[in-house]
């Protein structure tokens, strides 16, 4: 019964943050998106800053159940476990991007899309790259040496950004390092030019966030979910966001560059949220609602690659030249509830049809795991 109570959390958190995320990443028109359902334009922090690197978090959370069964393991077991997995999770969102490997030309035939301008890096991949890294440290390192360690990668990331470029979008060095070397072509041109936000160089403090919640989760297990346990996890994310809103004045909170300011920020609130649902749902027992979410949080990482190929699919379809499948829905059902009402009702409609396909697996006990 216990480990079953802190699954529930768990699944709580992670389930939030995949709704969340596929609800902002799916507006049923970009130009008409409210406010805190756009990530901030360079450095600044909105909501939907919080929900990439909470899903990090809720890994590492994940990771502190599963290394007690590794320490029977030899070395070999569990770096085959992590490799495996690692590669399967950056293969994904490899082929993701790839997906769906055809398009039209301008004479309307379908074309291979080439593999010279496939995007190398991406959100699972940067999943794989941190739990992979992560797993390492956690496995071969204490308690006390993670945090070390996690301080180390933050001021690391810090001195390279600082050393070898600035702060902007064309001049930082994440963005200088990955044209070195993938070339432009590999990267994310979302921002008008070869930029990623989730490159090489910033999946170093990126792996943080993973630690911390690996950390977090571990407390938890250690001290029980007690008032006490809970007061001390929302004082270290207050005495986190203090730190991280004075580092904000010399490396700025930025979620495109993942600063180090940014790590704290987005740990601080994910302890404080981690502990008001622990204290909501298990110690006050007010689980009434909490299904919705767990059913995200169950399969995430199937329900967040469905969600992406569906939409892939939605805009690679075309109803007629120039209107995709995904604008037509939008135009011809959503937009007559108003531009931003109806941006925000689509991608509303759309998570809940991801959800009803975890509820379908859920209901059939099939939990896929990689």
């Amino acid at each position: 019964m216990q480990a079953s109570q802190r699954f529930l959390s768990l699944d709580v958190f992670r389930g939030m943050t995949i709704c969340l995320m596929i609800i902002v990443n799916t507006p049923g028109d970009y130009e008409h998106t409210f406010a805190p359902l756009l990530h901030a334009h360079w450095h600044g922090f909105t909501p939907t800053d919080l929900v990439f690197p909470s899903f990090l978090f809720a890994v590492g959370n994940a990771m502190s159940f599963v290394m007690p069964k590794w320490e029977a393991k030899n070395a070999g077991y569990v770096w085959g476990k992590i490799l495996k997995r690692t590669a399967i999770i950056f293969l994904l969102g490899y082929l993701m991007y790839w997906f769906p490997f055809v398009h039209q030309n301008e004479n309307g035939e379908w074309v291979a899309n080439p593999v010279s301008g496939t995007r190398i890096l991406g959100v699972l991949q940067r999943i794989a790259l941190c739990y992979g890294i992560a797993s390492v440290l956690v496995y071969y390192l204490k308690r006390k040496t993670l945090l070390w360690a996690g301080a180390f990668l933050l001021l690391l990331y810090w001195f390279l950004s600082a050393q070898y470029g600035d702060y902007t979008l064309t001049g930082n060095a994440a963005r200088q390092l990955d044209i070195w070397l993938m070339g432009e072509n590999h990267l994310y041109h979302g921002e008008g030019l070869a930029f990623d936000p989730e490159g090489w160089l910033s999946t170093l403090p990126a792996v943080v966030n993973v630690l911390a919640g690996y950390l977090a989760g571990e407390y938890i297990q250690r001290k029980g979910k007690s008032y006490e346990g809970l007061t001390h996890l929302l004082l270290a994310g207050l005495a986190l966001l203090v730190l991280a809103h004075c580092w904000n004045y010399v490396f700025p909170i930025n979620k495109k560059l993942w600063t180090s300011s940014f790590v704290l920020h987005t740990v601080a609130l994910d302890c404080m949220i981690l502990a008001a649902i622990i204290y909501w749902v298990e110690l006050r027992q007010q689980q009434k609602g909490t299904v919705f979410f767990e059913i995200f949080g169950k399969n995430p990482l199937f329900i967040y690659l469905l969600s992406e190929l569906l939409a892939i699919v939605l805009y690679t379809v075309q109803v007629t030249p120039g209107t995709s499948l995904f604008s037509w829905i939008y135009s011809h059902i959503f937009s007559y509830a108003g531009h931003y009402t109806g941006s925000l009702l689509f991608a509303l409609s759309f998570m809940l049809t991801c959800w009803l396909a975890g509820w379908w697996l859920n209901r059939k006990r099939i939990y896929i795991r990689v």
